[in-house]
């Protein structure tokens, strides 16, 4: 097992490489019983460090390594204070190499002027510096959300990893389906590979037969909606999308679409048009050209404001705030009256 970190930070918005990776790494464990007892699981929202080095210096129990998954980690590396800092650093320089340590800190990647940059990096900025400066003592695993116009690929090989196949148009579809919402993605790929049981390849007609591409029901409508001040529009997109998604799910799709719709916005107060959208941002041209369309019914002030109030929206629900369904009626009532 010397193979494995004693210290692993995976960093991004992609549930679905998040988990995979974890399971990975709790198959190194050994046998998944003996795993399942020597792995332990925190919430970086109310972690407290003396239990977070007690955990990790607890020895194993007929197995090499302990498993210490912390959840939300940004949310504790935020708000540690200059000395809380130094704590933690010296937990995990003192970690031992019976502990396999992870941060699962959750972040999303953003393109300006086309770079790529992690939008809440700063706020761990000082342990990427430790890590950078401890090469032996441990890594950072990205794990960003694939680019839109990556998802057909990331089908066809997800497929493929599944023993099944996909035809170029079938991943295309489905991908203008989902977008790169990984873990629908996920879910479709086993429905259809399913359903044909591997006799042959996934086909164009298989995902229109198959695949709900929602259009009563999708962001783009609810956004459209809120574009065109129609409150009962966005109300009734809004319903249909918290009956098909958990709303922790819907938060993030927000969050998402209004993040393209900033960086469209910014493309375009520079004098850009749908092609930069597509190019600068690598989504589908069918995307750029809907998020050209509704970035120019926002000036840069509603849009921003609008993404502050979903951020607030996100973190009330990870920490037992305003429930969301109500946080986002009170949003969309604001945005249309």
């Amino acid at each position: 097992m010397t193979d494995l970190a004693r210290l692993t930070v995976l960093r991004g918005d992609d549930g679905t490489r998040v988990q995979a990776l974890l399971a990975e790494i709790k198959a190194r464990l050994g046998d998944p019983q003996m795993a399942e007892m020597n792995t332990t699981v925190l919430d970086g929202e109310t972690l407290n460090l003396e239990s977070l080095r007690a955990d990790c210096l607890t020895m194993p129990f007929l197995a090499e390594r302990r498993l210490v998954v912390v959840w939300k980690a940004r949310l504790i590396l935020t708000k540690l204070n200059p000395a809380e800092r130094e704590k933690l650093l010296e937990i995990l320089e003192g970690l031992p190499d019976t502990a396999a340590l992870v941060l699962v800190v959750e972040d999303s990647q953003s393109t300006k002027r086309g770079e790529k940059y992690w939008e809440n990096a700063r706020a761990y900025a000082w342990l990427l510096e430790w890590l950078g400066a401890h090469a032996d003592a441990g890594r950072v695993i990205d794990c960003a959300l694939p680019e839109d116009a990556d998802m057909p690929g990331w089908i066809a090989k997800t497929a493929r990893e599944a023993g099944g196949e996909f035809r170029t148009d079938a991943a295309h579809l489905l991908a203008s389906y989902v977008g790169n919402n990984t873990q629908r993605a996920a879910q479709e790929i086993t429905k259809l590979l399913t359903y044909l049981n591997g006799a042959r390849a996934v086909n164009a007609q298989d995902v229109v037969l198959l695949t709900s591409q929602e259009q009563e029901g999708n962001i783009f409508s609810l956004v459209d909606a809120l574009g065109e001040r129609n409150g009962s529009k966005a109300m009734t997109q809004f319903r249909i999308l918290s009956e098909k998604n958990e709303m922790i799910e819907l938060s993030g799709m927000s969050y998402r679409q209004f993040r393209l719709l900033i960086q469209a916005r910014e493309i375009l107060d520079e004098g850009g048009s749908s092609r930069q959208v597509e190019k600068e941002l690598h989504v589908l041209s069918f995307v750029a050209d809907k998020l050209t369309s509704q970035a120019r019914r926002f000036s840069m002030a509603q849009l921003l404001d609008v993404f502050g109030r979903l951020l607030q929206i996100d973190e009330d629900m990870k920490s037992s705030g305003m429930p969301g369904e109500v946080a986002f009626e009170l949003l969309i009532a604001e945005l249309t009256v």
